[in-house]
């Protein structure tokens, strides 16, 4: 009675995992999580997720809602335990209903055809019948031609009063069920290779820094094998308005102390190496570093001589062949000039960047003015000589997503898989097909039965067109 008892409960369990309300229960919670944790930034700095739980809650209950949620495991989901546990629900679901359905399955697929009763073939869905002119011997080749002009080829076998074709073809199109089932599961281990032996991080790093290293949530570090280096970053903007057209950085990978790679990245064109996969994310202004930069100038004379300059703030510089001097005295990210003629910065971004210089000649005060990098037209000064304002270089830093995920190319694999699964399963049959010519009277009657397992019209279709040419093949042979 006990082992019984077991048998019973062993039954229960897997019914339960080879029930598709269960694939569908588990199909809703992980589609309504992933909601939820794409929503929330993934390990992210608690008040970046704060930020967003206020504008859905308010300010008095996100911060309420932010700790029931990472208790919960939401701020890093796709490593909590019951998201995976649910990844783990979902491929025993799939391989128990697979192995629940696919014996009966495979011996429908392995079945081999036979001759059919008349009677049996009459039951079918699809059955016609049509009598022809003349014996069976006569009407043969034209029934075998019709046959193959339906794209089957056949088996003969012969009867007292005539003989029976049948033929199947799409057998294995049953499969194509379970070459998706199998690609589901192909693409949930992707997914958990991902998880646990790849990583998704972050970097922000400044123009001219290098790090070995990105960052995962607000404490964890993760070595990168090797270092990356920012040469420079550089923002296209629409016209002359603040919206970024492309923002770009020039990035070089340096390995063992060689530089091994070197890649301008933007938005949708990562740079990989190693497994390991850089994103343009965002950028921003550092403003310790503000002040500190590189000024690159392009100073050409009236004359044509032409000197490419790298300055600091402060610093001095001559118009070749003159005695014209510039000093550097002020400079501002984003500058704006109002109606009554002031001078004002309006973002803390690089957005309009400028800089004052005090030009004079022999040493007494000549003019000053501001030049703005996006307005070529105050790069040229009085004399016909041309001071250009290339790049204020080393106060910005590029915000690159780093992500490696080794599953990456199982996944690929898994949804390729899904792609021949599922046509196999929608645009594929198993269709059957029995016609038997009999003698009848002199004359031939031909007895059609047919199965196919979907897209039936379209089968019977075929066989219609198979009898026209039948009808059309009799008339003309009269």
């Amino acid at each position: 009675m006990e082992g019984e008892r077991n048998k019973t409960s062993v039954h229960k369990i897997w019914d339960l995992f080879a029930s598709v309300k269960l694939a569908i229960v588990i199909f809703a919670l992980i589609s309504l999580t992933s909601i939820i944790g794409t929503v929330l930034e993934q390990r992210a700095e608690p008040a970046k997720n704060i930020q967003i739980l206020t504008k859905l809650f308010g300010e008095s209950l996100a911060p309420t809602m932010y700790n029931i949620l990472e208790k919960l495991g939401f701020i890093d989901m796709y490593h909590a335990w019951w998201f995976v546990a649910l990844l783990i629900i979902l491929a025993t679901n799939i391989i128990v209903c697979s192995l629940e359905r696919l014996p009966k399955i495979w011996k429908v697929v392995k079945e081999p055809i036979q001759p059919m009763r008349e009677e049996q073939l009459k039951k079918f869905a699809i059955n016609r019948e049509i009598v022809l002119k003349g014996k069976p011997d006569k009407v043969k080749d034209a029934v075998t031609g019709a046959i193959k002009g339906a794209g089957f080829n056949y088996t003969e076998s012969k009867e007292e009063k005539g003989y029976q074709f049948y033929s199947q073809k799409g057998n294995y199109s049953r499969l194509g069920v379970y070459v998706t089932h199998f690609s589901i599961l192909v693409i949930l281990i992707g997914a958990i290779i991902g998880v646990f032996f790849g990583f998704n991080g972050h970097l922000n790093l400044p123009e001219g820094a290098m790090s070995n290293v990105a960052y995962s949530g607000r404490e964890k570090v993760i070595p990168l094998g090797f270092d990356i280096r920012c040469d420079n970053f550089d923002v296209e903007f629409y016209g002359r308005s603040d919206m970024p057209k492309e923002y770009r950085s020039y990035l070089t990978v340096i390995k063992n102390g060689r530089e091994v790679l070197k890649k301008s990245i933007a938005v949708n064109d990562p740079l990989t190496y190693e497994g390991i996969t850089f994103y343009q994310a965002s950028y921003g202004l550092i403003p310790e570093n503000f002040g500190k930069g590189i000024f690159i100038f392009r100073v050409i004379s009236r004359d044509g001589k032409i000197s490419n300059l790298n300055l600091r703030f402060g610093d001095t510089f001559e118009i070749l062949n003159t005695t014209i001097s510039g000093k550097i005295i002020d400079l501002s990210p984003a500058l704006k000039i109002n109606e009554k003629g002031q001078v004002f910065t309006y973002a803390n971004q690089m957005n309009n960047p400028a800089v004052y210089i005090d030009f004079s000649e022999s040493g007494k005060h000549k003019y000053s003015g501001w030049l703005l990098k996006r307005y070529p037209e105050t790069w040229q000064l009085p004399e016909g000589h041309r001071v250009e304002f290339i790049d204020y270089w080393g106060v910005e830093y590029t915000g690159l997503q780093v992500r490696k995920d080794p599953g990456v190319w199982v996944v690929y694999l898994g949804c390729i898989t899904m792609s021949i699964g599922l046509y196999i399963a929608f645009f594929m049959s198993h269709r059957r097909l029995w016609v038997r010519i009999v003698e009848e009277r002199n004359n031939t009657r031909v007895v059609i039965g047919a199965t196919s397992n979907k897209n039936r019209a379209a089968f019977e279709r075929k066989i219609n067109k198979m009898l026209s040419l039948l009808s059309k093949r009799q008339e003309g042979g009269r």
